[in-house]
């Protein structure tokens, strides 16, 4: 029976190329043999129509002519027939018409990972020589701080535990004294090759020896306190500048105090986000500070100077008379410093809370009742 090639990769004969090759890709990495559910047969069939449609020149005979256009083995079944194929030959039909928008690489620089890197259980791999070489890992703990520290910022010292430089090879891995020598695992290549077997055929790989790290060369003795690592387990003692103005759940950074590198690279980084503690008296809104103070009934009514806590220390406020509860009185500059530019700060707003008495004399009653009868 007649295979249509279009029905197998699931596009419609008006396809483009760029659609015909991402349907060949996403059924490919389905139906991979090496997967788990994979179809060997059907990846075969998929390879097959691939080859005639990923091709412009071949498409337009396979339209043309359909699947009989090279009789028995399928179209242009030249190494993905029903016999298997061969990794060469893979190469050079894909790589043949590269100028016509077929799927197309160079047979010597060709990189699995970039098509089939998912099918054997990894990433994009390159056969790129890269330093072993690895930035230290980052860091993040969180701090709890009272509201003034927050305020005016503070300098603290913490214990950190923590990979720090290893201080008897001073990061290198390597034992004092010893000598260096020629990677015996690579013989002074920094990469070392492997045969890989596939339903492709046998082709070679090539990766950083990590014994050297790929540098082609490695010490006699590694470093007996840190094994070669440039880096040991330890507690260190922190200084920490904590900037004017922080606010709850903000972050700062401490660069290179994160874990050391391997082999003296470059640390990570320190990322501390706070935690601040609630104040009895003032509450925080943005840049501005907010707080309540009480005021007797007739120092409402008649005016006073009352005596009113901030950040900065106690102030006098000056209470006009007729002031209802619930007024609020700004005190301007005495909020939050703007972070990293603490000479601009925020304001400090007073709300009046006018008390009124649960418990009066009998004098008291008089002299509110008289009072009563004069306001009205």
């Amino acid at each position: 029976m007649s295979k249509n090639y279009y029905d197998i990769l699931g596009v419609q004969k008006n396809a483009s190329q760029d659609e015909i090759k991402k349907a060949f890709r996403k059924l490919a990495h389905e139906h991979h043999p090496d997967k788990a559910g994979g179809n060997e047969a059907k990846f075969k069939e998929i390879n097959e129509a691939y080859q005639a449609l990923g091709n412009e020149e071949k498409r337009q005979q396979y339209d043309q002519f359909g699947q009989t256009f090279n009789s028995g083995q399928g179209f242009n079944a030249g190494g993905f027939g029903g016999q298997g194929f061969n990794w060469q030959d893979f190469a050079r039909q894909s790589g043949a018409n590269q100028q016509q928008g077929g799927f197309s690489f160079n047979a010597e620089d060709f990189d699995l990972g970039d098509l089939f890197g998912d099918f054997f259980g990894g990433g994009r791999k390159t056969r790129r020589r890269s330093s072993h070489s690895e930035t230290g890992e980052d860091i993040e703990i969180q701090m709890i701080i009272d509201f003034k520290e927050a305020i005016f910022g503070a300098e603290k010292f913490i214990v950190l535990e923590k990979q720090d430089m290893c201080d008897r090879c001073s990061g290198s891995g390597n034992e004092p004294g010893s000598k260096i020598i020629t990677c015996p695992e690579c013989k002074g290549a920094g990469e070392v090759r492997q045969i890989q077997r596939t339903i492709f055929g046998v082709f070679a790989t090539a990766s950083i020896c990590n014994t050297c790290s790929g540098t082609g060369k490695k010490p006699e003795k590694f470093c007996s306190k840190c094994h070669g690592q440039g880096r040991v387990k330890d507690k260190k003692e922190i200084k920490i500048s904590i900037p004017a103005g922080i606010d709850e759940g903000q972050q700062i950074k401490i660069s290179g105090q994160g874990n050391a590198g391997f082999k003296a690279s470059r640390a990570g980084d320190l990322f501390i986000s706070f935690r601040i503690m609630p104040n009895q008296h003032f509450k925080r809104d943005g840049q501005n500070i907010l707080s309540q103070t009480e005021i007797n009934m007739a120092d409402a009514a008649l005016g006073a100077k009352v005596e009113v806590e901030t950040v900065d220390g106690p102030v006098i406020l000056k209470i006009p008379e007729g002031t209802q509860s619930g007024k609020v009185f700004i005190l301007k500059n005495k909020g939050v410093p703007e972070l990293n530019r603490e000479s601009r700060r925020g304001d400090h707003l007073v709300e009046m809370i006018v008390k009124t008495p649960t418990k009066i004399s009998r004098k008291g009653r008089k002299i509110l009742e008289e009072l009563k009868e004069e306001i009205e």
